[in-house]
């Protein structure tokens, strides 16, 4: 822990199987935002009558359009739920949104050091302050973590969007940690900029910050020389996660009429990182010879 402390569980109950868990009163949703897609199908089969899931993820969820009560209510966001298939499969009555805080590591197998943050503040998409909402917050709560319901999920949302949005895709294109980004003069002005194309397009959603730009960023600096999720994906050759914490901010933009010319190019450069690492992950198919192409 961040306190130098060391907490060990040896005995859990784990399957890859979701058929063999049962019905289930709480289903945490952590998965990355690209491995949602595949995990939705599994999940009706353990629903009963009140379950209720819990969302954990990096970036805008898909649901942010569900229950919102705006302008834009039940559209889709084709950049995290292309085929609908995460919404066929997790209605939006079942869900409660949550914001991961803590910053931690994966140090070897099964090995988790955790750096920094204690915070999973959840709501209901409604922002209705519900009992199921309370309970789970008391959870968290009963095992040493710090959260709270609040009424406004989504700003918190943003809040921490905010960050991810331009730290993870930037650490990952040149593999600096977080202090590196911040103390560089040329990346802080990079990040500052992508933070400030965000808000305008946040605000246009009815978002209302309550840091400015210079206090986030000063924030992510006193987290240190930590490595992004996004950076410790690369580095494990694991795909990133890139349309639910930056891709979903450019659809964003063209839906809200915004202009975000630096997220925009970030974007496109980290999705190439994506696709040419992919041949690292994965062997390329042989190709055909010229003379068969047609």
């Amino acid at each position: 822990m961040a306190d130098g402390t060391q907490s060990v569980t040896t005995k859990l109950a784990v399957t890859d199987r979701l058929a063999e868990v049962g019905t289930t009163d709480l289903i945490v949703l952590a998965v990355k935002a690209h491995q949602i897609a595949a995990v939705a199908p599994g999940l009706p089969g353990i629903y009963g009558p009140d379950t209720t899931v819990l969302t954990v993820q990096n970036g805008i969820p898909w649901w942010y359009f569900e229950r919102h009560g705006g302008a834009l209510e039940n559209t889709r966001l084709w950049s995290l739920d292309p085929e609908g298939i995460i919404s066929r499969n997790i209605p939006a009555e079942r869900l409660i949104g949550c914001v991961a805080y803590p910053a931690s590591s994966v140090t070897g197998p099964g090995r988790i050091r955790h750096i920094e943050g204690n915070r999973f503040p959840v709501g209901e998409l409604d922002g209705k302050l519900s009992e199921r909402a309370a309970r789970v917050a008391g959870l968290f709560n009963a095992v040493g973590f710090k959260s709270f319901v609040l009424e406004d999920i989504r700003s918190e949302i943003w809040l921490k969007a905010w960050g991810a949005l331009s730290f993870n895709p930037i650490s990952a294109l040149t593999q600096a940690t977080m202090l590196d980004i911040c103390c560089f003069p040329q990346t802080r002005v990079l990040v500052a900029s992508m933070m400030a194309e965000t808000q305008v397009i946040a605000e246009k959603l009815g978002i209302s910050f309550r840091h400015t730009i210079e206090r986030r960023i000063t924030g992510a600096a006193g987290v240190g020389a930590h490595k992004t999720s996004m950076l410790q994906d690369l580095l494990a050759a694991r795909s990133l996660e890139i349309d639910g914490v930056i891709g979903v901010i450019v659809e964003l933009g063209r839906l809200t009429k915004t202009p975000c010319p630096s997220v925009d190019a970030i974007y496109a450069c980290v999705k190439l990182l994506d696709r040419k690492m992919s041949g690292v992950r994965r062997p390329r198919r042989a190709r055909r010879p010229p003379s068969a192409l047609v």
